[in-house]
């Protein structure tokens, strides 16, 4: 089976960088899978789970916005935040939605600000559950 480069950049690293058969994202308005020989493109990155799957094995990580750029089987990802979908406590992400929820929306920009908050803490928690 063909594959494809995968590379997911931070801004503070590189946090992978290598081979793979399949790749999901989450864009901003759904999901992708871009498998070899995917036609070129440039998408938003929504806040949810990273999946790079390879021959070995399959990796997951949670993102939390950026781009993504597909082309000539090279997939890089530019992202906020990617953190090893292992290392997410569900815990946290149970106490970071009601926090969110709990936010003051008194004003437009308040609400904008807590209805993202509430997502990001929904997209932390499927993917810490996804990864038990």
């Amino acid at each position: 089976m063909d594959q494809l480069k995968c590379i997911v950049v931070t801004p503070e690293r590189t946090v992978s960088d290598g081979m793979a058969e399949f790749v999901a994202l989450p864009l901003y308005d759904g999901e992708i899978g871009i498998a070899a020989r995917h036609s070129p493109m440039i998408g938003r990155l929504g806040y949810g789970e990273l999946r790079i799957e390879s021959i070995d094995a399959t990796i997951r990580y949670y993102v939390e916005g950026g781009f993504v750029e597909v082309l000539d089987n090279v997939v890089s990802v530019l992202t906020n935040r990617a953190v090893p979908a292992d290392e997410l406590d569900e815990a946290v992400a149970r106490q970071q939605l009601i926090a969110a929820r709990q936010r003051p929306a008194t004003s437009p920009e308040l609400m904008a600000i807590r209805e993202r908050a509430v997502s990001q803490a929904r997209a932390q928690l499927r993917v810490a559950e996804r990864a038990r």
